[in-house]
This record gives structure tokens, C-alpha cells and sequence, in this order.
């Protein structure tokens, strides 16, 4: 059957790309619905309040919409889940700054009267579902070539390990690589930022604390005879801010107080309810003219997205920040 919604969708897409730019709403004449209008013009209102505060203003806004699923295509209704891919452009103290990120929501097409809308929004928000101790995790790449990564210590007993360097730019260069899709040397899990945050810490140089236990060390295996093999400190966006916390040896860092002190390929850490337990991470990959941080992270895959993530559906007034300056001299 063909999708007559296909046309309100292009509406939609064109819609969003406006909004973003102007911070007002477009979607009056698409979107009946007065509880989805106001919501989304308190969202737009937080949007310009948050560039001024930025001192900033959004130039331009790219996005593509690619169907993942049609759930429902029926004659007066269509239900389908979106994939938006969105490119920013933004304005500060006179350099323009790009923005890259992908967002899925599923969006429910009404007939009325001869003409399609949109009945239903519902956004996914992946950061806000983070993988806990003892979580099963769901991996989206089977073909991952489980090679473990081992620890010098392991490799060559009695012999002490010499300290190495931080490679921050290595760090970078591969959270830019890999920010919008898995590297397939690794499993991709449905809530990926930790594992891609751990694989661009090692990607820089951070040497596998391999333990053998889950709940200790750093370290990776993947799947070995349908078992999970990998510290719940690689996964785990609570366990790796604890681990960080703690450690001494080899992979170290330091609790720092302000986003300003960081470096290139720091880490950041999101508690976005305030209770104390970390559910996001992101890596810190650029900076904007101001010397604010620019990230990078998965699940909701973002490339050079200013850190504070007062854009996301995640977060909210309560959220709270971890910074980590990731040690220079990596080792015993």
C-alpha cells in the first residue's frame, strides 16, 4: 500500500529544520494536537534561552529523515518509527561551529478531513535507559571478533610495565571515526556510550586492567561461548565514573570542577535525575570559540555536541556533571 503520510512527513522534516533555527514553532498546521504544541514551544523557548546563555545563535539546520519501521499503514492512519539525522550549523564570536547528531522518534499520521497530521510524537531516549550491574546486554553486532585485549602484566609476567603516554589525539581521532556507527572489532550494544567511550580511551593508549572478574579492573572479551566478557566498568556508565574514581594504576584520572579544565579526549559523566548514579558519558572532542567543550557520544550518536546536553530530551534541572581530566602518564 502506498504511504500517503510520506508527504506530512516531508512537512515535518522541513518544519524541524525551521524550528531549530528560529526557535518558534512551524507545526501549527501540521500538528493538532495543543498538548504536543505547547510542549514543543516550551522546548523552542529553552532552545533560545540556552543560545543566548551561549552567547550563540543557530545559522543553519540539515536534517534527513529515513524510515526504520512501519508499524501501521492504514487508510486514515500510519504509525512509523524515524531516524533524523541532523546537521547543525551555529554562530559564535564569529566562527561557525557544526553540529552532527542521530535521533530516532516514532510518529503516529492521522487523516482528517482529506488531510494528514501528525497525531503523536514520541521521542527516544536511549541516554535516559542506561545498562545497570547485572543487565543482560542486548548486542546489536554479532560480528564482533572477540579478541581479547590484554593487560602487558598478563602478557609477560614479572616484567614491569613501562608508563606510556596519553595518546589524546589518537582518543579524538577515533571517537570522530566511529561516533555514527561500531567499529566491528567490538559488540554494539542497543545502550552503546560506554563501551564507545571505553574503546576511544584504549584507542588513545589507556592500557586493559584484566581482571577476569566483571565487577573489577577494565577490560574487554566480547562474547566467548555465549557469555558476556567484559568489565561492567567498560559498559557501564556508573561502574567506569566509579572506576575512575578510584584507580591508581594504569588507566587514571582526575576529578576536576569546572568543563573549562578539561582537555581533548576528557571524559564527562551524566547523573541526569540527581540522585547519584551516572547513566550517560561523553568524550570530549573539540571546543567551541569560547573554549567550551565540544562531544562526542553514542547511543544517541553525536559528533561535536556542546557538553552540556541542555538539548536533550535526557535531561532536565536536576542533572549533574562529573569532569574527568584523563591522566597524561598512563601505566604503574
Amino acid at each position: 500500500m502506498e504511504r500517503e503520510w510520506n508527504h506530512a512527513l516531508y512537512t515535518y522534516v522541513n518544519d524541524y529544520n525551521a524550528c531549530e533555527i528560529s526557535c518558534k514553532p512551524h507545526h501549527e498546521q501540521l500538528i493538532a494536537d495543543v498538548a504536543i504544541l505547547e510542549k514543543r514551544a516550551e522546548r523552542l523557548l529553552l532552545l533560545e534561552q540556552w543560545y543566548h546563555e551561549r552567547e550563540s545563535h543557530p545559522v543553519r539546520s540539515e536534517t534527513r529523515a529515513k524510515l526504520l519501521r512501519v508499524l501501521s499503514n492504514e487508510p486514515n492512519q500510519g504509525v512509523a518509527d524515524v531516524q533524523l539525522y541532523r546537521r547543525l550549523y551555529y554562530m559564535k564570536s564569529g566562527i561557525t561551529h557544526r553540529e552532527d547528531r542521530i535521533e530516532k522518534e516514532r510518529l503516529t499520521f492521522n487523516k482528517h478531513q482529506g488531510r494528514w497530521g501528525i497525531s503523536s510524537i514520541v521521542h527516544d531516549v536511549p541516554e535516559r535507559k542506561p545498562i545497570t550491574l547485572g543487565d543482560s546486554i542486548s548486542a546489536e553486532n554479532s560480528s564482533a571478533l572477540n579478541k581479547p585485549l590484554l593487560n602487558r602484566e598478563l602478557l609477560y609476567p614479572g616484567i614491569p610495565a613501562r608508563p606510556s603516554r596519553y595518546r589524546r589525539e589518537d582518543a579524538v581521532a577515533y571517537a570522530d571515526r566511529w561516533w555514527d556507527s561500531g567499529n566491528p572489532e567490538f559488540e554494539e550494544f542497543d545502550v552503546n556510550c560506554t563501551n564507545y567511550i571505553s574503546q576511544c580511551l584504549f584507542a588513545g593508549g589507556a592500557p586493559i586492567n584484566y581482571t577476569g572478574r566483571r565487577e573489577s579492573g577494565w577490560w574487554y572479551r566480547g562474547y566467548v561461548g555465549g557469555r558476556e566478557l567484559w568489565s561492567f566498568s567498560w559498559a557501564v556508565s556508573h561502574s567506569l565514573q566509579s572506576y575512575l574514581t578510584h584507580a591508581r594504576t594504569g588507566l587514571t584520572a582526575t576529578l576536576v570542577d569546572s568543563p573549562r579544565e578539561l582537555q581533548l579526549g576528557d571524559v564527562i559523566f551524566y547523573d541526569w535525575d540527581g540522585d547519584g548514579r551516572y547513566q550517560h558519558s561523553t568524550i570530549v572532542t573539540g571546543f567551541d570559540a569560547g573554549g567550551m567543550p565540544l562531544v562526542n557520544a553514542n547511543t544517541v550518536s553525536s559528533r561535536h555536541r556542546y557538553w552540556d546536553y541542555k538539548d536533550s530530551y535526557a535531561w532536565t534541572t536536576a542533572t549533574r556533571y562529573c569532569f574527568f581530566h584523563i591522566s597524561d602518564t598512563l601505566g604503574t
